[in-house]
């Protein structure tokens, strides 16, 4: 909740007008309960969804890494009008398919989700992944970039 990638995908979404809530995954800080595997990690993420958000308004999902993994699932029940997702974990994790209108960002030098595995998981999607040229997995030295992309993506139409 606290990562400094995490942050800034939330900086981007509230500048762009939208409410952000960050949490962490149980068994993680303080939240109570263990580690799932996934499973219960994306019952949590629905469960955020079903208690804090209005089914009126329109929903945007996000993730980084791990959370990016959970968001694609999430996103497969939810239907949200925005996804992103920051460095998937494609090579540790079944990262559910998504739909064409998603912003995937992956770093080229990311040393612990390498861009090959995110590539191989989005050609047969035809989706595109937007690489930073030099960015490791926490992209150092380029949030600035990492979060004018996000809000470029939040404040362009949708389809």
């Amino acid at each position: 909740m606290d990562n400094k990638v995490v942050a800034t995908l939330a900086r981007a979404f509230t500048q762009c007008g939208w409410r952000a809530v960050r949490f962490n995954f149980r068994g993680i800080g303080g939240s109570a309960g263990a580690w799932d595997e996934g499973r219960g990690e994306i019952d949590d993420a629905l469960a955020v969804v079903a208690a804090l958000c209005n089914p009126a308004q329109p929903l945007a999902l996000a993730g980084f890494s791990f959370g990016a993994y959970v968001a694609s699932h999430a996103a497969a029940a939810l239907h949200p009008t925005r996804l992103v997702l920051i460095g998937p974990a494609t090579a540790n994790f079944t990262v559910a398919p998504v739909p064409a209108s998603t912003l995937v960002i992956h770093g080229e030098a990311d040393d612990v989700v390498p861009l090959a595995a995110t590539l191989a998981w989005a050609r047969p999607q035809a989706l595109p992944v937007v690489v930073v040229p030099g960015g490791g997995h926490f992209f150092h030295g380029q949030l600035a970039l990492l979060k004018s992309l996000v809000v470029r993506h939040l404040s362009a139409p949708t389809a």
